[in-house]
């Protein structure tokens, strides 16, 4: 096999994944890389920050940028969200656009399309979910993309069940220039342990809490250490109101006691070894508009 670092025609750079919240991006993303780097929900802006992954191909490596979805701030954390997922445009070699297979594309796809219409990158659009749309309906639905914008491509897919998923990283190669890779080591996930195992909580909260409470919460991890055998850390979870702690906490500690243990054997299932977590819920009123604060939380 050749040297990557020395094969012109070796292939490097990065992908940004881009679309509305919900629409499957981390889904997407967990499914290509074959390992969970970013959690799922089926609540809307559950991607805070940009995630990396990492695909090692014998002729390419591809870097995957998953974004926080695109959507209207009400928030000095929304803002930040949204900014961070605008800036990587700027930052990659292609762009993959993602809606949903429905009947038509939405106002959002619409407004999200004129954030890199006057770009000079390509752009592949990526229908999700053609497993709930009827086979009839897509072949209309791809005619009317296609008047939306001059595509490099479009790709219908099921992120969730694979269908066609094979042919986007094929795609992605094509579209990279040719360059030695900037990603020396075999990990797939460019993310911390820390970092995954505060998104872990996140997704255990953001499953069993409803209206305003899942974008209220933060987690942070205050305490970490790793052996061979045994991760210790410590977890902050923060909430903005004293009856949104009592919530998180449950009826004699039910709820917290239970988030802890799903992402306790999460943690386990992907670090491989042992995972001691001790969970602590504090009240920061107002996190979600103090600049400070979303500082230190890495927003």
């Amino acid at each position: 096999m050749s040297d990557p670092v020395r094969d012109p025609s070796f292939r490097s750079g990065s992908v940004s994944i881009i679309g509305a919240p919900n629409v499957g991006k981390s889904t997407l993303l967990n499914f290509l890389l074959g390992q969970k780097i970013a959690i799922v929900s089926d609540k809307p802006q559950t991607t805070r920050n940009t995630i990396l992954g990492v695909i090692h191909r014998p002729s390419a490596e591809i870097v995957l940028v998953d974004t926080p979805g695109i959507h209207h701030p009400r928030f000095q954390l929304n803002r930040r969200i949204v900014r961070a997922a605008k800036h990587t445009l700027d930052e990659v070699n292609a762009i993959f656009f993602m809606i949903e297979a429905r009947t038509h594309a939405g106002s959002k796809d619409r407004s999200i399309i004129d954030l890199f219409r006057d770009r000079s990158l390509p752009v592949v659009l990526l229908i999700n979910k053609i497993d709930l749309l009827k086979k009839t309906r897509l072949l209309p639905l791809i005619d009317e993309c296609r008047e939306l914008f001059p595509w490099t491509d479009i790709i219908p897919i099921s992120a969730k069940t694979g269908d066609n998923v094979d042919r986007i990283l094929s795609t992605a190669e094509s579209l990279l220039p040719y360059a030695a890779p900037t990603h020396s080591t075999p990990e797939s996930a460019a993310q911390s342990p820390q970092f995954l195992a505060g998104e872990l909580i996140r997704e255990k909260l953001l499953a069993k809490t409803y209206e305003e409470l899942p974008y209220s919460i933060a987690v942070t991890i205050e305490e970490f250490s790793d052996s061979d055998t045994l991760i210790t850390m410590r977890a902050v979870i923060l909430v903005e109101r004293q009856n949104q702690k009592a919530i998180v906490i449950g009826r004699k500690g039910a709820m917290l006691k239970a988030v802890g243990t799903e992402a306790r054997q999460e943690m386990e299932q992907i670090f491989g070894k042992k995972v001691f977590l001790t969970l602590l819920v504090k009240v920061e009123a107002a996190w979600r508009n103090d600049d400070n604060k979303l500082f230190e939380l890495g927003y």
